[in-house]
């Protein structure tokens, strides 16, 4: 049913979708992010990284991970998409690069999850390229998908999740679900 605004999308926003399965409840998912924010804040005692977070998936963990860093750091992000409105991957398109110069920089790329790392290997390597000292990866899932090959392993990993469509924590289906302070599997559409 739609809300005042006559939107449908907007009436069922903070709802959970129908179907899907809990797979970390907002107590869990806080627990990743202080987990996550240690890792990163023991393994680089002493720089100041900087936080690059893919938009717009990345923006959520990057926001809860900067809060709850311990250590001197900045922040901004990127936009790249293979997505777009579409359910599968595509052509990686770049959006928007960082505002901030990476050259000598310690990065640390925050993204919502690792699929095939088709995005975040380009990103991690488009760093490189432009002169940061050490390029660091951070994923708040990773699909669990046996005998898959992807061109990146995390640095910093929350938690696995099945290879499913997952939403919640900065990651949507179709535009929705994004801001769900949990992280659920949608029904399965094979």
């Amino acid at each position: 049913m739609p809300d005042d605004s006559g939107s449908p999308r907007e009436a069922d926003a903070c709802r959970v979708p129908d179907g899907a399965v809990l797979l970390a409840d907002p107590a869990q998912v806080a627990a990743i992010f202080d987990r996550l924010a240690g890792e990163i804040a023991d393994r680089l005692t002493g720089r100041r990284p900087l936080l690059l977070a893919i938009l717009e998936g990345g923006r959520m963990p990057a926001t809860e991970i900067s809060r709850r860093l311990t250590i001197p750091h900045d922040t901004d992000t990127l936009k790249v998409g293979r997505y777009g409105d579409s359910e599968t991957g595509g052509r990686l398109t770049w959006h928007r690069p960082p505002d901030s110069p990476l050259e000598g920089r310690t990065v640390v790329i925050v993204d919502d999850i690792l699929d095939r790392g088709v995005t975040l290997g380009a990103v991690a390597e488009q760093c490189r390229r432009q002169g940061a000292a050490e390029v660091l990866t951070c994923v708040l899932t990773e699909k669990d998908i046996p005998g898959r090959l992807s061109c990146v392993t995390p640095d910093f990993r929350g938690i696995f999740v099945p290879d499913r469509f997952i939403v919640g924590c900065g990651m949507d289906y179709r535009g929705r679900w994004r801001e769900l302070p949990g992280l659920y599997a949608l029904e399965d559409s094979s």
